[in-house]
């Protein structure tokens, strides 16, 4: 009777083990290569092809197949599939523009419900239209290798990019009006850097509205953190509503310093408002200069006339329309988003106006002086 012959053992390289060890570590290799990465460094350790097995919730002809390569072919060879008899299947140019022309079609102008593909829906219809179409070979077409086809073409049917559309005309004018504000502003605080106490005839205010800010309540008291049995806060995911409101806030760009108003609205009256907190910050002869977008209340007849009759010089730099990204006072309200509204909940909504009043008060004790710098480097003041 003959005896199988014993297998070489496996050896490896202080190289080809860090190789394997990475592979293994990795979140975005392939399970088959991580697994196989796994099965080479069990092996090399002296464990057993059974143990291996077990342990990898392998079969053991994969783990013998997985080191026999290695010893044949090496290390990369192993973790790979070796190519396979038989002729690969070639699909048509003719049918992979196809495909690309379905995935880049909205699934519901053909007919379906869905807004956007998915991959399971977009395999479904290539299948059942392949053949009335005149590409036969797409009838089984794969999931994986319509990934491929659509991976290579760069075309993503299942996801959404947003962007801006840039409705105004005069966009670009309007924009290098706001940066000429900021290069300015820059060249200010650079004078005000050596002489802090000189007096500014304009200050420029950075402004915009936060509405729909929501007063929401628990319905039961949040359970803290307990080492060792809940590393984070518990909340019920039940909530109360308890109304919204909006905030009205102009960052003073030389100081870094917020003056702001809570409102149930963001009317002109709310905005008339805002502008008396303005009037009252600045000594008289200041002249107050804000950055904003282009709200009704900001041009109303009301605001007008208020401006008209006012003792205090104000001027207005508009945003372009779809451009109030341009406002570094949008930072300032991103921030906030992030840390303070973020899982805030409160018992009334006077607390939620007291809380963003400490907020603020907060920030004013050590401002900040925001600096924009997109495009800034294009600009020169002559």
């Amino acid at each position: 009777m003959a005896f199988p012959k014993a297998r070489k053992a496996l050896a490896l390289t202080e190289d080809e083990c860090a190789v394997l060890k990475a592979v293994q570590r990795s979140r975005s290799e392939q399970k088959r290569r991580t697994v196989r990465a796994a099965i080479l460094l069990e092996s090399f350790a002296g464990v057993t092809d059974e143990r291996v097995a077990k342990k990898l919730g392998v079969s053991r002809g994969a783990v013998r197949g997985c080191i026999s390569k290695c010893l044949q072919f090496g290390v990369e060879a192993a973790l790979e599939e070796l190519p396979r008899s038989g002729k690969p299947v070639v699909l048509p140019d003719d049918g992979i523009a196809w495909i690309k022309h379905v995935a880049c079609q909205k699934p519901k102008d053909l007919g379906y419900a869905n807004e956007l593909w998915t991959y399971s829906l977009l395999v479904r219809h290539i299948r059942e239209r392949a053949v009335a179409e005149g590409y036969a070979g797409l009838g089984k077409l794969s999931r994986s290798k319509l990934h491929k086809i659509l991976t290579r073409s760069d075309i993503r049917p299942h996801k959404i990019r947003y962007y801006v559309e840039r409705r105004d005309p005069a966009f670009a004018a309007k924009m290098v009006q706001v940066l000429y504000v900021y290069k300015e502003i820059e060249m200010v605080n650079e004078l005000l850097a050596e002489q802090p106490s000189r007096e500014l005839p304009v200050v420029t205010i950075s402004y915009d509205e936060k509405p729909g800010i929501q007063a929401l309540g628990v319905t039961t008291s949040d359970k803290p953190p307990v080492p060792g049995l809940h590393a984070s806060h518990l909340r019920d995911y039940e909530y109360k509503r308890k109304g919204t409101v909006s905030l009205l806030a102009g960052l003073d760009l030389h100081s870094g310093k917020v003056i702001e108003i809570v409102s149930n609205t963001h009317k002109s009256s709310d905005f008339i408002r805002f502008l008396q907190a303005l009037d009252a910050s600045y000594p008289a002869s200041t002249t107050i200069r804000l950055i904003l977008d282009n709200h009704s209340a900001h041009i109303s007849k009301e605001t007008r006339r208020y401006l008209d009759a006012a003792d205090r010089k104000f001027t207005f730099v508009f945003t372009p329309k779809h451009g109030s990204w341009l406002n570094i006072v949008e930072v300032l309200f991103s921030k906030m988003t992030r840390s303070f509204l973020r899982g805030i909940r409160v018992e009334s909504k006077q607390e939620l106006i007291d809380r963003i009043h400490q907020y603020f008060k907060d920030l004013n004790s050590s401002p900040v002086v925001f600096r924009w710098r997109y495009q800034m480097d294009e600009l020169s003041i002559v």
